[in-house]
């Protein structure tokens, strides 16, 4: 079967609009966590959140079209053009048959829906916009991107929870193992951050209260921990069977060589107690790239600051990785993302071709004070080096969708044999 490499990647996030000021905040530790200010949250139990600033559609996309665009496709189409650039695709030279489109959102254009309800109450339904549906369902991220580049091949949206991202990449390296498409584009967008979410998760108490000190709210495996942060952004990679990268002579980042899948089967919001699901997924994972636990350097946790589903994925962890689970470091992105939901798992595995390619291991912040029942090495506080050649990333979400994926470090004139 083909080998799947990463050529391109791009993102929209609360660290930052392109790759290297994302990652650049990501090893500072620093915390794109703030108050809200893009709406009065002040009614609200939270009023923090990992907000995106500094994007103008209107500038980028003009006024007409933004406004024909919710946020969360506005974010996936400007991550998929940083992308598209630094793969440096010959879009005028492709095959667009073979040309693909995974890109999944959890949520959708929430906003939208939310704006056209008080239209509707307020002005009578024949002020409605007409562009509601097309605007707020969930596809239509993936949907913008192959219009916008002319992607005739397979186009999926996966709708997969908080594990959409890796679901993303990794049913898109089974098209490309399988012949089926040269080049994919993969990821996740969202952009679910309103007063309803905010209010309904928090009535859920599964949010964190910590609103004076937003940099400080998200503390994935600290005893401290009081909730996850919500977050919002995107993240895109272009995917390419080796032979079709090789061919044109690109820039190949790094080589996705595992995926697994598993459902928990077991609740709708809630983690299984024993990680039994993100075991299976993890297994699979190992699995499908012929590794066995000892050769993974580094993990991408999923780790979203909750006392159940932080403890779950430790148990996971030592499930699969036996004594290896306490010498392998695990990295938590989300202290400083917040849960970027939907485009978490695409933001978190670009992270992770970074760590392989730049030999950091960015840090967990705000672990300062460790639950005693995650007793494994979180990576702490500051950065770290590594020069780990394989990388595990963990992707979990409601209803018991798990998915992780392996990424493999390239080095160019290297060995790059095949696993």
């Amino acid at each position: 079967m083909n080998r799947v490499v990463v050529t391109g990647m791009g993102v929209v996030s609360p660290l930052g609009n392109d790759v290297e000021s994302a990652w650049s905040n990501l090893i500072k530790g620093n915390s794109g966590i703030r108050l809200i200010e893009r709406f009065d949250a002040s009614r609200l139990k939270t009023r923090i959140a990992g907000t995106v600033t500094d994007f103008d559609a209107e500038a980028l996309f003009g006024k007409k079209d933004a406004r024909k665009l919710d946020r969360f496709c506005q974010y996936a189409l400007f991550a998929a053009e940083e992308a598209v650039r630094q793969a440096r695709l010959p879009l005028e030279r492709l095959n667009k048959e073979r040309l693909a489109v995974y890109v999944g959102s959890g949520i959708g254009g929430l906003q939208t829906l939310i704006d056209n309800e008080t239209v509707f109450k307020t002005r009578g339904p024949d002020r409605v916009s007409p562009q509601l549906v097309p605007m707020m369902i969930t596809n239509m991220a993936a949907a913008q991107i192959s219009m916008k580049y002319g992607a005739h091949g397979p186009t999926l949206a996966p709708v997969t929870a908080c594990s959409i991202g890796n679901t993303a990449i990794g049913e898109a390296c089974r098209l490309l193992r399988l012949g089926v498409a040269d080049v994919v584009m993969a990821g996740g967008a969202e952009a679910a951050i309103t007063e309803l979410s905010l209010a309904s998760f928090g009535n859920a108490t599964a949010l964190s209260v910590r609103n004076e000190a937003p940099e400080r709210a998200s503390r994935p495996f600290d005893a401290d921990r009081d909730g996850f942060v919500m977050g919002e952004g995107a993240g895109m990679l272009i995917l390419e069977t080796l032979a079709h990268a090789e061919a044109r002579g690109a820039g190949i980042l790094a080589e996705i060589v595992g995926y697994g899948a598993s459902s928990d089967a077991y609740h709708p919001v809630a983690t299984h107690p024993e990680g039994y699901g993100a075991y299976l997924a993890m297994k699979a994972a190992l699995s499908d790239a012929g590794l066995t636990p000892q050769q993974i350097g580094v993990i991408s946790a999923h780790a979203t600051s909750t006392e159940a589903g932080d403890l779950s994925e430790t148990i996971a962890i030592k499930r699969l990785f036996g004594e290896a689970a306490y010498r392998v470091p695990i990295t938590a992105n989300k202290s400083m993302t917040g849960h970027m939901l939907g485009a978490a798992g695409a933001f978190e595995a670009i992270a992770l071709v970074e760590t392989l390619r730049c030999g950091i291991i960015p840090p967990t912040i705000n672990l300062e004070h460790p639950d005693p029942n995650c007793d494994l090495d979180y990576v702490p506080l500051v950065p770290r080096r590594t020069d780990a050649l394989y990388g595990l990333s963990n992707s979990f979400g409601f209803g018991g969708h798990n998915a992780a994926i392996v990424i493999k470090r390239w080095e160019a004139g290297g060995d790059n044999e095949a696993r």
